[in-house]
């Protein structure tokens, strides 16, 4: 994808693997959903879809948000950190549940008496939204 990308991909700070860390951002509330990987294809196909996607690091492959819980990323806008090395998508969360452990968000642990305690709710069981094997 690098020889025909478009050039606005060129002023991002990729990391030295050739990535860009994402924050995902309810677009209506503001709230911070999760933060992900991108890279230079994924990046692309997100402002060519609409919809976020994302790299996994541990699958080592492009990432659809909700490929597998239905759980999509609808794109908003997309904006650039003043340093060009994070991207935030402003995004609709399709389904209300951005968070593999069934909950809105990612960032549900807060730190209380030196120890992190869940203060999200659990909204669906993952067995519930995701198949195995």
């Amino acid at each position: 994808m690098t020889d025909n990308s478009p050039p606005w991909l060129d002023q991002i700070a990729w990391t030295d693997d050739g990535l860009v860390p994402a924050i995902a951002q309810d677009a209506a509330t503001g709230e911070v959903l999760m933060l992900a990987w991108m890279n230079r294809e994924s990046l692309a196909l997100t402002v060519r879809e609409q919809k976020a996607i994302y790299w996994s690091r541990s699958r080592g492959r492009l990432w659809r948000k909700g490929e597998e819980s239905g759980h999509e990323q609808v794109l908003k806008d997309l904006r650039l950190d003043c340093d060009n090395d994070v991207v935030l998508l402003k995004v609709e969360q399709k389904g209300g549940i951005a968070c593999h452990t069934g909950r809105r968000s990612c960032f549900y642990q807060k730190l209380r008496n030196d120890a992190w305690q869940a203060v999200e709710p659990v909204l669906k069981d993952p067995k519930a939204i995701y198949r195995k094997g």
